[in-house]
């Protein structure tokens, strides 16, 4: 792997597109009586989820090289094929990106962009090492681009985002910890007291678990208030029925490599998840 693909690497361009779709996605939520958006503002609403998300997972490599030594020493930076200044330097052009795109959206949407950063923020200096705490940092982190939607096309936070975002913001917990497991050994030398690391991996896949049992949870609130149509149904039942295998197969199996696994598969539902609200937005 060049020097090029290092850079897209750390930027984590899979979670990048999602965050800018997530925008996307509460742009539309929010959308009411056929009001129409502005193309423009949601240009800017995706560069500024995707910027912004792109920043932080590099900067989140940087803070995390000395424990990706030891957990993922392939990565770009432990691996020596970014050296950390010129990540550093990278996470600060993608952040100015991300802002400048939310300045000419609104004055509102630059503070939510800024409240996001701040959030990542103290995750990254303070949260990290703090276990569920941090986790919930994240969470959140994940769970305001939806509200950023909300508030580029109506400058408010509709009911059915919030909804939503109750939803992701459980789900991604569960997947916060379930991360846990898989960085069990590098978390313990480095003292970041995740769930695993101070009650073991058991423990941790039960918490998991309640997490995201608890997002499938919410699935019949937006049905019942009216909030989605019937075609948000069927992608939303099977991504609780993934969600729903999911946990039954990290209790099962709490091993390093099951939850390496099963973290990746949550991403799944969370696309599916994600689309499922967007195809039963009402018209």
């Amino acid at each position: 792997m060049g020097k090029l693909g290092a850079f897209l690497r750390i930027m984590r361009p899979v979670n990048c597109f999602m965050m800018g779709f997530a925008v996307l996605v509460g742009a539309i939520l929010a959308r009411t009586n056929g009001s129409n958006f502005l193309l423009a503002d949601l240009i800017y609403g995706y560069v500024t989820g995707f910027a912004l998300t792109a920043g932080s997972m590099v900067a989140n490599d940087y803070y995390d090289r000395n424990i990706d030594a030891i957990n993922e020493p392939n990565r770009p930076i432990p691996s020596g094929l970014i050296r950390p200044r010129e990540a550093l330097a990278f996470a600060f052009l993608l952040v100015v990106i991300g802002f400048g795109t939310a300045y000419l959206t609104s004055i509102f949407s630059l503070a939510i962009a800024a409240v996001s950063w701040l959030i990542f923020t103290a995750y990254t200096i303070f949260g990290k090492r703090s276990g569920l705490p941090g986790n919930f940092l994240v969470s959140s982190c994940v769970a305001i681009p939806f509200v950023y939607g909300s508030v580029v096309v109506t400058d408010a936070v509709q009911l059915n985002v919030l909804f939503f975002v109750a939803m992701v913001f459980l789900a991604n917990t569960g997947r916060e910890v379930t991360k846990g497991i898989v960085d069990i050994q590098g978390d313990r030398t480095q003292s970041v007291n995740t769930l695993a690391v101070r009650y073991g991996s058991k423990i941790a896949a039960v918490v998991a678990a309640a997490f995201y049992i608890s997002s499938t949870l919410l699935t019949p609130i937006p049905v019942l208030l009216r909030l989605v149509t019937v075609w948000f149904i069927p992608l939303a039942v099977v991504t609780d029925i993934g969600l729903l295998a999911s946990s039954i197969a990290l209790l099962k199996d709490h091993s390093r490599e099951s939850a390496r696994m099963i973290k990746r598969i949550v991403l799944l539902w969370f696309v599916i998840g994600l689309i499922a609200f967007l195809i039963g937005a009402p018209r």
